[in-house]
Parts: C-alpha cells; sequence; structure tokens
C-alpha cells in the first residue's frame, strides 16, 4: 500500500501542488506559536516542553487517525496515506522559483534571474542582495538551494516513510524542520532546543541523500568531496555535507562561502580542485541529479516492498 500512496501522491503533487503558505501549514504554525507564548518562560526545558507539546499533538493525531482509519477499512487508510505524502513530500513546494531562475537565465534575462533569486533567498534570509551578482554565483546559491530544498522537502521525508511504519515519520520530520524554522533564533530557549532536534532528527537522512547523489551522480569525486568536507572540520555542518556531496557528485563547487575555503584547501592539500564553477547548464544538471535519487529510492522501496510480499 505505502508504495502505491507514495507514487500516488508525487502526481498529484505534480499536478496540484500544495503550495507554501497553505491552510495545513498555516494551522501547524499557529499551533506552534500558541504553544510558544503560553509556555515560553526562557529557560531550555520550557523549549523541550513546547517543542514535546507541539509533536504530541501534531503526530499523535496522524498516528489516532491511521488507527481509526484502519479500523474503518485499508482504502481509508491508503486514502490518509496519500493526503499525508502529498503534505509533506514534493517538489513543487519549492521547485518554482528554480525553474524561475533556469528560464530567466536561458533566455538571457539575468537581472530577472537576480530579482527571482533575491526573493527566494529572503524567505530565510531578510538581508540578501543579490545585485551585481555574476552568473555563476546565481547558479551557485540556486543550485546549493535547490538540493538542500529537494532534501527537507523530498528525501528526507520519503527516508522517514521507508525507515518507521505508517504515517507518522514524514510528518515528524517535516514537523521538526517546521519547528526549526519557526522557533530559528539559536539563542532563544525554544530555538536552541527545536535546532538541535531538527539536528538530530535529520542526521541520518542527511547521509542518506548524500549517499545517494554520489551513487546517481560521480560517485568518487560526490566522496572525495565529503571527505574533504569532514577535513575542512564542517563534519557538524549538516548542509555542508550535504552540498559537498551534492556539488562532487555534479562536479561542481556549490558549498556555502564560510566553508568553501576550507573545503578548497583541504582539496588542494589532496593534489585535486574543488570542483568547476556552475553555469547555466549546470541548472539542469542538478534537477537531473534530484531526480535521479528520488528514483534510487523509490526503486529501494518497490523492491523492498515486493521482497516483503514473497516472503509471505
Amino acid at each position: 500500500m505505502g508504495l502505491v500512496a507514495l507514487i500516488l501522491a508525487l502526481l498529484i503533487e505534480q499536478g496540484r501542488p500544495l503550495l507554501p503558505g497553505n491552510a495545513i501549514h498555516r494551522a501547524v504554525e499557529a499551533l506552534a506559536d500558541m504553544v510558544a507564548r503560553a509556555t515560553d518562560a526562557g529557560a531550555r526545558h520550557h523549549g523541550a516542553l513546547g517543542w514535546g507539546l507541539v509533536a504530541a499533538v501534531v503526530v499523535g493525531a496522524v498516528v489516532a487517525l491511521e488507527w481509526l482509519a484502519w479500523l474503518v477499512h485499508p482504502v481509508v487508510a491508503f486514502c490518509l496515506h496519500v493526503g499525508v505524502l502529498y503534505a509533506t513530500i514534493g517538489f513543487r513546494q519549492f521547485s518554482h522559483p528554480f525553474s524561475e531562475i533556469q528560464l530567466a537565465l536561458a533566455a538571457g534575462d539575468v537581472a530577472g534571474a537576480r530579482t527571482t533569486l533575491e526573493r527566494w533567498m529572503r524567505e530565510d534570509d531578510r538581508e540578501f542582495s543579490a545585485a551585481e551578482l555574476p552568473v555563476s554565483e546565481i547558479c551557485r546559491l540556486a543550485i546549493a538551494r535547490a538540493l538542500v530544498a529537494s532534501h527537507r522537502h523530498v528525501l528526507a521525508p520519503l527516508f522517514w516513510y521507508l525507515l518507521l511504519p505508517g504515517a507518522a515519520g514524514p510528518v515528524a520530520y517535516r514537523l521538526a524542520e517546521t519547528l526549526s524554522r519557526r522557533w530559528g533564533d539559536a539563542a532563544s530557549a525554544y530555538g536552541g532546543f527545536a535546532i538541535e532536534a531538527y539536528r538530530w532528527i535529520d542526521w541520518l537522512p542527511t547521509r542518506m541523500s548524500a549517499s545517494g547523489f554520489a551513487i546517481v551522480g560521480s560517485f568518487e569525486d560526490a566522496v572525495f568531496a565529503w571527505r574533504n568536507a569532514i577535513a575542512a572540520d564542517a563534519g557538524g555542518d549538516q548542509r555542508a555535507l550535504l552540498l559537498a556531496a551534492g556539488g562532487g557528485a555534479l562536479g561542481l563547487r556549490i558549498a556555502d562561502p564560510q566553508t568553501e575555503s576550507g573545503l578548497a584547501q583541504a582539496s588542494e592539500r589532496a593534489g585535486d580542485p574543488p570542483g568547476a564553477d556552475p553555469g547555466v547548464d549546470a541548472l539542469q544538471s542538478a534537477v537531473g541529479l534530484v531526480w535521479r535519487s528520488v528514483v534510487l529510492w523509490v526503486a529501494l522501496y518497490a523492491m523492498l516492498t515486493i521482497a516483503s510480499w514473497l516472503g509471505r
């Protein structure tokens, strides 16, 4: 059931995407804000308490609904899985700005690409400016953001759906990611705990996504870049590891500026260049890398499902 539900959810999402700011995401964010206002007293254990309350309500509701759905009929449970996957996994939740940048650069509209990139990056950094950025930097930032977004919106929730029974896995992951952004001030009790909790929940999925990039891309270059990220003391930065593996798989340099110098130095000590600067053609290569990664994990899920059927 899970495999069919996953494929159906991805197909529905391609035709009718669940856009940012939808009712489901707004409801979760409103719940997080309400809990924070009611329980935040400045201590770290209050942050843990608030995080646990939100997780208990959201994940507990999904578990209860799934239990009731199975009591009613397996078809109802199947529909619930499709709905949960549709709400938690999807390319179209992040791909629109990337596609706009790709089309603008293909048409020679560098100013339009800068405008789209600036609007996209300001979702996380309100002071970001794309003015006067060269094309290679526009492509680098767009690819880096797209690879991280594909991990958070597709690959990581897919991994937790494969790992945990039922529909709670992708919901728990997306909730942790949402709370780390909503309470994202690391200096606050809530933000510090939410960021740390998400780091733990995302630790294994990050490495699985990086491994997938290596398998479907340039394996040796991806592993080499991954090792360089660790050598540059970026092993604790999961985003840096993901970008190192993705950039190596593509043969490109797309690491963050704060870690890129360390990655470059590590590569030079090993006698190899850190990668080429991305161009317009690299945008399509990045799209292909992500799609191949998704196909890889869906195919693995299909094989596990078939093996389970044959073992009965």
